[in-house]
């Protein structure tokens, strides 16, 4: 007889990705992303721990440190884009070295909006009020390296390193 595969809910992907992550300094806004950040923090007292409030997360940022990584859920879908936008924008300017996001459908935000944000698109989830995308940025790898951007592509390769115009 076969077995069935279970798929992850939301809650045991954001558990993975903060076990996976072991952030000294976590940042959630939404509930669930409070949730799973403040049993984080029980295990580990030592983390220092933000919540953003889901109804004005950009009241409180730029926060004072950098951050390790943020967590939100539920949030995006309740803002204006604009303000969304900002929040997320706001978190990978200052910093920020992961961050997790899942949102409902809705039609503010799109796969694009996401993208040009540097986020990629990591997994489609089940949840009790429907599905739930999974979005994520890693300031260590959201800028691929490029093959042509070394000195043996260069009109003066000789140069490379020696000069800045």
């Amino acid at each position: 007889m076969a077995e069935i595969e279970s798929v992850p809910t939301a809650r045991e992907t954001l558990a993975r990705i903060i076990d996976t992550c072991a952030p000294g300094a976590v940042l959630s806004c939404g509930w669930l992303a409070n949730e799973v950040a403040s049993v984080w923090q029980d295990h580990r007292p030592d983390v220092r721990r933000h919540t953003l409030d889901s109804h004005d997360p950009n009241a409180h940022l730029p926060l004072p440190h950098v951050v390790d990584l943020a967590l939100i859920t539920g949030t995006l879908e309740h803002l204006p884009h604009d303000e969304g936008a900002l929040l997320l924008g706001q978190l990978r300017n200052y910093g920020t070295h992961q961050i997790a996001v899942l949102v409902a459908e809705t039609p503010d935000w799109a796969f694009t909006d996401f993208i040009g944000l540097g986020f990629r698109r990591h997994a489609e989830l089940d949840n009790d009020h429907g599905p739930l995308t999974l979005y994520t940025y890693n300031l260590d790898s959201y800028n691929h390296k490029r093959a042509w951007n070394n000195p043996e592509n260069w009109a003066n390769p000789e140069m490379w390193g020696k000069a800045w115009w």
